[in-house]
């Protein structure tokens, strides 16, 4: 069984602009780091023209597809009819994407059936960390 579990998403951004611009994004868990989900965004779609990542807690993404939730540099809440708002801000500024709801709900059952809440202790390998914080 694999320990890593990607989805391909579409993403709108939201600007200024009067059209949504679609942009594609992955999202990424890993076992290994069993608190984390990881959203990628490759070059063509950010400012930089480098691929961005961004990492945020599984938990949070649950609770924002139901309601607000997020303090700092990433907010999750529920936008209307099956759509789910993403915030990052950064120092260059703001970036808010729509997904639809039901992707985000499928991305987390399939990261639930891999490790179920309340057991991502179980998956960190603590001395491993230790050894390598230890180590820089």
């Amino acid at each position: 069984m694999s320990t890593v579990i990607e989805q391909a998403v579409q993403a709108r951004l939201i600007s200024s602009a009067p059209q949504l611009e679609n942009v594609p994004a992955t999202l990424h868990y890993d076992r290994a780091d069993p608190f984390a989900v990881r959203m990628a965004f490759p070059p063509p779609a950010t400012l930089e023209g480098i691929e961005v990542v961004w990492t945020f807690s599984r938990e949070l993404l649950a609770a924002g597809l139901d309601e607000s939730a997020g303090v700092g540099d990433v907010l999750v809440r529920p936008y209307g009819y099956g759509r789910t708002v993403l915030e990052f801000h950064a120092t260059e500024g703001v970036a808010m994407v729509h997904i639809r709801t039901t992707e985000l709900r499928r991305f987390l059952k399939e990261t639930q059936e891999l490790v179920p809440d309340g057991t991502e202790h179980r998956y960190l390998d603590v001395d491993q960390d230790l050894a390598e914080l230890l180590s820089s």
